[in-house]
């Protein structure tokens, strides 16, 4: 099932933020059996009523709604030619385009008494393609409205900081979420689906949630969050702001008890930066990494769901300069491990840029240690731009060449050796070395990899192939030595190389 995604968002709340104190339990822990788990005395919980807390932070939630100019098409005059024609023509007006209100988009936060609001970058940004944001309004808690001017924003944290103008505003401030647990009472007030000043209760539900972007690393709570409660803030018991609601998953587009709020940890650097006008920067390296699965963990004999194994290397970027290769595995940087949750875009991108690093990796079985100077990550336009994936449905048969030959051990494929004209014809340079697949056994587990004809394999575990033999050697010495997958490199016409575990037939 394919799930949509909503999304909302929350900022810390300081300023008049109300302060909550509770006198901790009482109850004894309890004695069990031996080997039993005994759970220790509980941290204050949450009152029998959050109404004081809500009344101080709800004056510093606010509404934000744009106003957008969508282009639509001018229609052909069905009319034209007639008698019917001038009246009709001049009742259209002579514009390709008309303004759209949309009403309670989302939600934000004021974060300072001078009028500095926090919100989602998506909350602030046309909702569609050929759209334009000419105006925002923010409407505060006591009904009165502002237009907003956009300070600043990052695309990819998702978030924005708007500006209102006045003598002076409520506000709240951010709180450490790294002190948050998974089960501490959480608040959270915004403007679901319209409906303005929504207060709604939960828990923690889970911790450092990696999302769809590079650098997503959410708070799970199950609190009610809907459409419009995003930019909106996520409190603790004390008042603080410790997350901005993002996201939902949700199969129907409504609340089921899985939202997600960005950090404050992470939000409010980024917050600060946008505040002073300046543009959010991220560590980078230069090199496109792989996850180590199951499969090409098995492959290279290594753990598996630790590190992340290079699969191409930039040129004149960090990684090329500090010898990073292809097929390099990267397992800890300065130190810290590298992990699906710890991935390694995300690790370098909170890496400050000109800052010299440690890279722990594998090559061919050895592990060494790398020093690197981090550069700064190009724009999102000029990454899209290179980087483009590994496409298992892309089909360019090639044509011309040696006639095709199996493989001696069984991968279930046909190959032969990448001419000049056949990478000619599948985009590669003309210099690639490498063999490209004619056939694939529908059964094999290749083709369940997504390994199809026009596919260049470059090498096999790690060592070049330029014929149907040298893949045979390669996959019967991955036998001999007990391995039951091989590692291709292998690279769809027109894409960018990737690393595949194939498993070897009987």
């Amino acid at each position: 099932m394919r799930y949509a995604y909503a999304i909302t968002s929350a900022l810390l709340l300081g300023g008049a933020a109300a302060t909550l104190t509770l006198n901790p339990s009482d109850a004894q822990t309890a004695q069990n059996e031996p080997g039993s788990i005994t759970a220790s005395a509980p941290r204050p919980g949450a009152p029998m009523s959050f109404a004081d807390m809500v009344a101080k932070l709800s004056p510093a939630v606010v509404n934000i709604s744009t106003t957008q100019r969508i282009t639509v098409p001018q229609q052909a005059n069905p009319f034209q030619g007639t008698p019917l024609e001038q009246f009709f023509g001049q009742r259209g007006g002579g514009g390709n385009g008309r303004t759209q209100e949309a009403q309670s988009l989302g939600s934000g936060f004021l974060i300072s008494n001078d009028g500095y609001i926090v919100t989602n970058n998506h909350v602030v940004s046309a909702g569609a393609q050929g759209a334009t944001v000419e105006s925002i309004t923010v409407t505060l808690a006591d009904q009165r409205e502002f237009k907003a001017r956009l300070i600043g924003r990052d695309v990819l944290s998702d978030l924005a900081v708007l500006k209102i103008d006045g003598p002076s505003f409520p506000f709240v401030r951010f709180g450490d979420s790294r002190q948050a647990r998974v089960g501490d009472w959480i608040l959270t007030i915004g403007n679901p689906l319209g409906q303005s000043g929504t207060v709604t209760a939960g828990i923690i539900s889970a911790l450092n949630r990696v999302g769809q972007g590079p650098y997503d690393r959410f708070i799970q709570t199950d609190a009610a969050i809907n459409r419009g409660n995003s930019g909106g803030p996520m409190f603790d018991l004390q008042g603080n702001v410790i997350g901005i609601n993002s996201q939902i998953l949700s199969p129907t587009g409504g609340n089921i008890g899985i939202g997600f709020a960005i950090p404050a940890e992470q939000a409010k650097p980024i917050v600060d930066t946008l505040m002073k006008g300046q543009t959010v920067t991220r560590g980078y390296l230069g090199l496109g990494p792989q996850p180590v699965d199951e499969s090409i963990a098995g492959a290279l004999g290594l753990p598996k769901d630790r590190g992340e194994i290079v699969r191409d290397v930039v040129p004149d970027q960090p990684a090329a300069k500090a010898g990073i290769r292809p097929g390099d595995v990267i397992t800890a940087i300065n130190g810290k491990e590298i992990t699906t949750e710890q991935s390694l875009t995300y690790l370098i991108g909170r890496e400050k840029p000109g800052s010299r690093i440690t890279l722990d990796l594998v090559r061919d079985g050895k592990k060494l240690q790398l020093p690197v100077t981090v550069g700064t990550r190009p724009s999102q336009e000029e990454l899209e731009a290179r980087n483009e994936r590994f496409d298992p449905d892309a089909d360019a048969p090639p044509t011309g060449g040696d006639a095709p030959a199996q493989t001696g051990a069984s991968l279930g494929l046909a190959v032969q050796p990448l001419t000049p004209a056949i990478a000619r014809s599948l985009g590669v340079e003309a210099t690639t070395r490498g063999v490209v697949v004619a056939a694939v056994d529908p059964s094999s587990d290749a083709a369940t990899k997504g390994i199809r004809r026009g596919v260049i394999i470059l090498s096999v575990n790690r060592q070049p192939v330029a014929t149907a033999a040298d893949l045979t050697r390669q996959v019967q010495a991955a036998r001999a030595a007990g391995r039951k997958q091989v590692l291709l490199f292998a690279q769809a016409p027109r894409g960018v190389p990737a690393f595949i575990a194939v498993d070897i037939g009987e």
